[in-house]
């Protein structure tokens, strides 16, 4: 039944032609057969209307008894018999010529036995009768051959009208199951052609070109949806490789960062900055909190009303500090972010392993110097101690036995001054071989100025106040180093020389400027006083210089001591 109707565009042009080349075969053959037919007409009407004058002319010949009776009669029956005439017995000669024709010769057999008995008054009796029939059948043979020409174009008009019917039939045929199916199938090629896939062709029919049509509608319907999934396939992976690229991008300025020679405060901002690139990032920020309840906060973007979001910034499971975010739509990669904060977490690792690599380098060349200190000057020191003692034994023994009393007076005045002065010069130099060796394991601020108050704490009975609010992000391993040695000294002074029973530390942060201050409840001192003005203060004022600060010492017999030292923070 398909198949039936797949081909029935083909089956009916093929009958349409088969039908035109009938129609032509059939209109051929049957006016090829009327003109056949019709070759003998016009030769059998001439020779059936000569018979007319030979009978005329036998009757001439009988009345006058012409000599050529015979001859003519000859000739006449010649001519009746003649091939011409004879082919009137055909199948395609009309039954009544035939009989016609047979009664002429009958009658001609009548007519010549008057003839051959030259009965004059017989054969002319018999003549005008005889004449009639050859006029009848004359007539008869005219009207066959007419009836034969209006059969052929009665059968040449029938055959190029039915012809003319088939051949409009089938373009109309061809035009409408044909050419408009067609025509629409090529407007659908050429909007496909134009990437325009969303097309329908009215062709309804059952016919193979209507199967074709609805196959090439939901051909382009189907192309119609694997193109649009092939280009939000290719949007996709276009979005994706560019959010990839923008991701690896972040990843690799984030990287750069930790490149440098020194991490700061600005490096983890530009991180933040970088951060905040993303698509839907609207503002972070950066929280690493220390032990000794200090903050370091470092914020960039707009803050919105949303809410925040937090992500643990983890180093081998300990805390480095936390990274938060806000952002809208739409949502940022928070694999990109996850990774950012581990680059966040290298940094704060690295900074703080940093500063403490610094801190061992300086503490190492302090040591160095200590070392090459202890083995020459202090032991030169020591020699010059020993033979000062040996001098004063001899000054000993040469007085007891010496009458001159004032120049033994003068002698002990000036080897007491150098023993003074000797062990002034030896103590000084035990307290720098003491700085110099201090050692600072911890790059944290307040850890390493826990661990140093600890050390100081079992020299004495004072009690230690620690207010420390400075974040250890700020300081580098410069900073942290001076600052830790003049807190050292002046704690030391205050052990050492004040009597003090209490001591306080207090360190603050101003925006970008550090603030510190030592004070203690001891004996106090003048400090107009230069004698009073030990080794350690020198130190510390040239340590303040260091950090291009300044130092600043207030005190007074009986009210304590105060140290405060100010500098503003470098990146150097």
């Amino acid at each position: 039944m398909q198949q039936q109707k797949v081909n029935s565009v083909t089956t009916t042009i093929g009958r349409s032609m088969v039908a035109i080349l009938f129609l032509v075969s059939t209109t051929s053959s049957l006016a090829l057969c009327m003109l056949v037919s019709s070759l003998n007409d016009a030769a059998a009407i001439n020779t059936a209307g000569s018979l007319r004058m030979q009978s005329y002319r036998l009757a001439f010949d009988i009345e006058t008894q012409s000599p050529l009776l015979s001859r003519h009669t000859i000739e006449f029956e010649q001519s009746l018999t003649s091939p011409t005439m004879q082919a009137l017995h055909h199948w395609y000669v009309p039954q009544k010529i035939q009989d016609h024709y047979t009664e002429l010769l009958l009658t001609w057999q009548a007519v010549r036995s008057q003839l051959d008995q030259i009965d004059k008054d017989g054969y002319l009796t018999q003549v005008a009768p005889f004449v009639e029939r050859i006029d009848h059948f004359v007539f008869e043979l005219q009207q066959s051959s007419e009836n034969k020409l209006y059969l052929l174009a009665l059968i040449s008009a029938v055959g190029l009208l039915l012809i003319l019917m088939v051949v409009l039939f089938t373009i109309q045929f061809t035009q409408r199951k044909i050419v408009v199916p067609l025509n629409q199938l090529m407007a659908g090629c050429k909007q496909i052609k134009q990437h325009q896939f969303a097309l329908t062709i009215n062709n309804k029919s059952d016919n193979e070109l209507g199967i074709l049509a609805r196959t090439f509608t939901q051909m382009a319907v189907d192309l119609d949806n694997f193109y649009s999934d092939l280009e939000q396939s290719v949007s996709e992976k276009t979005h994706r490789l560019r959010h990839a690229n923008e991701s690896l991008k972040v990843l690799y300025n984030c990287s750069q960062q930790l490149s440098v020679s020194r991490l700061t405060h600005q490096h983890f901002q530009h991180m933040l900055e970088t951060l905040i690139a993303i698509d839907g990032l609207t503002a972070a920020k950066l929280i690493i909190e220390e032990s000794n309840g200090t903050t370091t906060k470092i914020t960039v973007g707009e803050y919105q009303s949303t809410a925040w979001h937090q992500q643990p910034l983890l180093i081998d499971g300990e805390m480095m500090g936390q990274l938060w975010w806000q952002y809208q739509l739409p949502c940022p990669d928070l694999a990109l972010i996850e990774n950012i904060a581990n680059i966040l977490s290298r940094g704060i690792y690295y900074n703080r392993t940093q500063k403490q690599t610094e801190q061992l380098l300086l503490m190492e060349e302090r040591a160095t110097i200590a070392r090459e200190l202890h083995d020459s000057l202090a032991q030169s020191l020591s020699y010059l101690k020993i033979q000062l003692t040996l001098l004063k034994r001899q000054l000993n023994t040469n007085t007891n036995t010496n009458t001159n009393t004032n120049t033994n007076d003068n002698q002990q005045q000036t080897v007491q001054a150098i023993d003074e002065e000797l062990s002034n010069a030896y103590t000084q130099l035990r307290e720098l071989l003491s700085t110099f060796r201090l050692t600072i394991k911890e790059a944290n601020f307040s850890e390493a100025l826990n661990q140093l108050l600890t050390s100081l704490q079992n020299q004495t009975s004072a009690q230690f106040q620690v207010d420390n609010q400075l974040p250890s992000m700020a300081l580098i391993a410069h900073n942290q180093v001076h600052l830790l040695q003049i807190i050292r000294e002046a704690v030391l002074n205050a052990i050492k020389h004040a009597d003090a029973s209490h001591i306080k530390i207090a360190c603050h942060q101003q925006q970008n400027v550090i603030n510190v201050e030592i004070s203690d409840d001891g004996i106090g001192f003048d400090p107009s006083n230069s004698k009073l003005n030990h080794y350690g203060l020198n130190i510390m004022q040239e340590r303040a210089s260091r950090l291009k600060g300044e130092l600043i010492i207030h005190s007074q017999i009986g009210l304590g001591s105060q140290v405060k030292l100010q500098f503003a923070l470098s990146e150097g």
